[in-house]
């Protein structure tokens, strides 16, 4: 195979990126978290990335143009659902993938390496055995206690009594009144 030909070079880039996205999302991220929904939406935004970025890296695009594409990514994000930051953080990276390998006039020698640097720093820095001193989960309680906004403190105690295990922090995601149910994201140590 002659890497100088635009068409292997396409390819090989190419597969770059689908071996670096599936280690990223599908051997680390969906193994560790199990969420299918943003398994799948960070794989596909990585490969529509890969296409568009291909396309406009080898023909003439204006600043102007790039910044109206990163205002289009700024709309997802304010009409999506709140999302965990290690969620952002693996999106952030199946993007990053995308625009590593896409971006014309990089050798493949360099783009393997700074994949590979992407992939390794992921997995260290998300790996079980660092940072374990707490765990999080996603409770949603079938009543809204009459102090969990005004007394943080006795909530937090309550919620420890409650599932067994030492609450360390919480996050009231919603409250509805309606339905009298609370969403919370709980910080905590088994």
């Amino acid at each position: 195979m002659d890497f100088t030909n635009p068409i292997w070079e396409l390819v090989a880039r190419f597969a770059i990126d689908i071996v670096a996205i599936t280690t990223l999302i599908f051997g680390m991220y969906y193994r560790r978290y199990s969420d299918k929904v943003l398994a799948t939406t960070a794989s596909m935004f990585n490969i529509f990335a890969f296409s568009v970025l291909t396309i406009l890296s080898s023909v003439e695009f204006s600043i102007a143009a790039g910044f109206g594409l990163f205002a289009i990514l700024a709309l997802f994000s304010l009409r999506s659902e709140q999302i965990e930051k290690i969620e952002i953080a693996y999106f952030f990276g199946a993007i990053a993938i995308a625009v590593i390998c896409s971006v014309l006039g990089t050798g493949l020698v360099f783009v393997l390496i700074i994949v590979t640097f992407v992939l390794a720093s992921a997995w260290v820095l998300d790996h079980p055995k660092i940072l374990q001193s707490a765990s999080s989960a996603k409770i949603t309680l079938d009543r809204i206690d009459p102090h969990a906004l005004s007394n943080p403190e006795k909530m937090r105690v309550e919620l420890s009594e409650r599932l067994g295990v030492e609450v360390m922090n919480f996050q009231i995601v919603e409250l509805n009144y309606v339905n009298d149910l609370a969403r919370i994201n709980i910080f905590y140590r088994g």
